[in-house]
Formats: C-alpha cells, sequence, structure tokens
C-alpha cells in the first residue's frame, strides 16, 4: 500500500527542497515511486507517492506536515493502491494538444468526454505555452490513436480551438522533416495572383483559384489557364512581385526552431521558383519544388516549363524530400490550405490543415486556425520556452 502526499499553497524558492531534505533526513529507504509538482499562477502543489511501511507512516508523515507548516504548506494524505504506472513506458502514451486564443471548460470537458468514452485515462495535463495562444497538452494512456483521432478532429472543427493528436515515445522527438506549402501558408499571398495584378486580370486569375483551391478545378488545368492570361508581362514584374511579398506571422520563427532542433524543411508550391528561391534561400529551407514560367527574350509567354507540381506531385515532393533527408515518411509533417495540398497532407505522419478551407480541415490529422505559423511548433510536443526566438 502507497501513501500519496499531497503539498499545497503559495509558491517560493527552497520548498521543494526543503521537504525532500527533510524526509531524506528520516533515513526511510526507497521512500518515494513516484512524484509530480505544478505551479498554476504561483499556488504550488506537489505530489509523492511513497512506499514506506505502515510503522514509519505517522512518523514521516508528522515530521513532513511540519515542515509544510513552517513554509506556509498545507499537507494532505492519502492512501493507494500502488500498481505499475504507464509513465514508466512513454511509448504506450497518446499526447492530445488543445490550444486557441481562449480554452474552455466546454471545450475541455467534451476532449475528456470522447478520451473517457475510447477507455483511456487522462494521467497528466500540463500547459506548455501561453503566446501566441494558450496550449495544453494531455498525456492519455490505455487507448490508441486511431481510436480518438476522428472524433476530436471532428470536435475541433466544430469548436473555436484547435486539437492535435500524435502517438508518444522516441519517434514524436525524432528527426523531422517538415513540408510547408508557400501560398496563403508560409506566406500570406498568393503568388499568381500578384503576377496578375501587373496584368489586369486579376479578378479572373482569383476566380479560377478559389474554385481550384476549393477542388472545383483540376489544378493544373486551371494553373496553364492562370499562367496564359499572364504572356506578355516583363520579366522585370517577378522582382516587383517578390518585393511585396510578407512572410505569415511566426513563419520565421517556426523555420527557426526546427533548424534549431535539426529537423529539415522543404517547400511545395504550385507558385513559381523564380518568386519563391530567393525567399527560400533567406530562410535557409532545405528543399523546393515549385513550378517555372517560361521567359524568352525578358517576357513571360504564358506557359510553364518541366513538370507541373500539382496535388499529386506535392505528395511526391513530399517523398523524395523525405528520401534526401533520411527521413520516414512516418516522420514528416505536411501543413498545406488548398486541394492541391491533400495528397501531402493524407501521405505525411502529421498532416496539418493551416486556416485551411473545409474539404482540408475535414481530411487532415489535424488543424491550425490561429494566423500563428509557429503554433504548429505546440502541435509537434515543441513547448514554447524551446521555441527560438
Amino acid at each position: 500500500m502507497s501513501t500519496v502526499v499531497i503539498v499545497s499553497g503559495m509558491d517560493r524558492p527552497g520548498i521543494t527542497q526543503a521537504l525532500l531534505e527533510r524526509l531524506d533526513s528520516l533515513r526511510v529507504p526507497h521512500a518515494i515511486s513516484d512524484m509530480e509538482q505544478v505551479v498554476i499562477h504561483g499556488h504550488l502543489i506537489l505530489t509523492l507517492a511513497l512506499e514506506i511501511d505502515d510503522h514509519e507512516r505517522e512518523r514521516v508523515l508528522t515530521e513532513l506536515d511540519s515542515c509544510a507548516r513552517e513554509h506556509g504548506l498545507e499537507l494532505r494524505a492519502q492512501e493507494g493502491d500502488h500498481h505499475p504506472s504507464d509513465m514508466d513506458t512513454p511509448d504506450l502514451f497518446v499526447h492530445i494538444t488543445v490550444m486557441g486564443r481562449e480554452l474552455t471548460a466546454d471545450t475541455l470537458e467534451k476532449v475528456a468526454g470522447i478520451v473517457s468514452e475510447a477507455e483511456g485515462n487522462i494521467e497528466r495535463i500540463y500547459r506548455i505555452a501561453q503566446y501566441p495562444v494558450t496550449a495544453l497538452e494531455l498525456l492519455v494512456s490505455k487507448v490508441a490513436v486511431e481510436k480518438i483521432k476522428k472524433p476530436l478532429a471532428a470536435l475541433a472543427n466544430q469548436s473555436p480551438v484547435d486539437i492535435g493528436v500524435q502517438a508518444g515515445g522516441l519517434q514524436r522527438r525524432a528527426k523531422k522533416l517538415v513540408v510547408l506549402d508557400v501560398d496563403s501558408t508560409l506566406i500570406q499571398q498568393e503568388v499568381i495572383e500578384l503576377l496578375a495584378a501587373h496584368a489586369n486580370v486579376e479578378a479572373q486569375v482569383k476566380e479560377i483559384t478559389d474554385r481550384a483551391m476549393n477542388g472545383e478545378l483540376d489544378f493544373a488545368q486551371a494553373l496553364q489557364e492562370r499562367v496564359a492570361l499572364l504572356a506578355g508581362l516583363p520579366e522585370s514584374v517577378i522582382g516587383e512581385v517578390r518585393a511585396s511579398i510578407t512572410l505569415t506571422p511566426g513563419a520565421r520563427t517556426l523555420i527557426r526552431t526546427l533548424k534549431k532542433l535539426h529537423h529539415k524543411v522543404g517547400i511545395v508550391s504550385g507558385g513559381f521558383t523564380e518568386v519563391i528561391t530567393p525567399i527560400a534561400n533567406e530562410l535557409a529551407i532545405d528543399f523546393i519544388a515549385a513550378n517555372h514560367l517560361e521567359i524568352i527574350n525578358g517576357t513571360l509567354t504564358g506557359r510553364v516549363q518541366g513538370k507541373i507540381i500539382d496535388r499529386a506531385g506535392k505528395a511526391e515532393a513530399l517523398r523524395e524530400f523525405a528520401e534526401l533527408a533520411e527521413v520516414d515518411i512516418a516522420d514528416t509533417v505536411a501543413i498545406g490550405d488548398g486541394a492541391n495540398d491533400l495528397d501531402m497532407i493524407a501521405l505525411a505522419g502529421l498532416g496539418i490543415a493551416f486556416n485551411a478551407k473545409p474539404l482540408v480541415r475535414e481530411s487532415a490529422d489535424t488543424s491550425v486556425s490561429t494566423p500563428y505559423l509557429d503554433s504548429v511548433l505546440y502541435l509537434l510536443g515543441i513547448p514554447r520556452h524551446e521555441v527560438a526566438t
């Protein structure tokens, strides 16, 4: 029979050390079988599971209670059945990340209900970020990812929060390849629409783009139709468009953090290498796949050169990047917003819809609805204190 000791009160430096010193002074062998501490807005909750003989119990609790009182804390103790904890076997865990600008009891209760219905057990809840969103991580045992992923994704689609689900263990923090779409994901604009504005055909191009991103048109055909409208533009326009591009908030932080943690980063785009390559070089992107504009005598011909990077092409690029990075496909992450991202999102170990069309949100493993691209880091289990500044 183990004894569970709960110490609570206002936190200040030295409390944990004092309690452990007092316990050590009692010379109780192998006393601590588990321990957890959390501080919430300055309030300490420290839990100890002690394996102590019945004849030592009163002496130990009396001394710990005295120490707690000296520091203005309250101590409570209760008996608990000892059993092996899933905390010792992290591969059995499922990590659920819930994040949003506001986390309500209603949403968290529904998450807990889905876990309970799947016969899982929430072992621990802790905050991993407070900026730019609040993110909580739930460590859940006794349930498979596949059993809760779909209902949690459905809940996220109906709620003002984002929910990610991943298996635990070493694979979660293994070397990864993260591949991003460019237009309306890595950057805030659609490059072809910026080019179209210089040709006074922005409305026509935008209409075709919207239909393609919603899955209403074949992407390759839609691309050819839009590029044809650009015929006659001078090559100098490319530099003007490039100068007007702005990165999505958090993009630099996302990539900087991934690189710091030795992950590889790739971009795949239905846009054009002539525009995005300098941006990729600036961000130290490892891999690039995009379309090529045909330019003859300093003028856009209205055609693309080479193989078109469409929906299937993006998935193929993800495979190629994974081979080059020597990363298993299960350790890849794909992030996109449009219908032409669906194949790579489905192929990746973790597919993330970023401020995406409804069709993409419904198909992805998880989604991000905040405007901050670095929020993706929390879905990868990277807490705020590891984020590169």
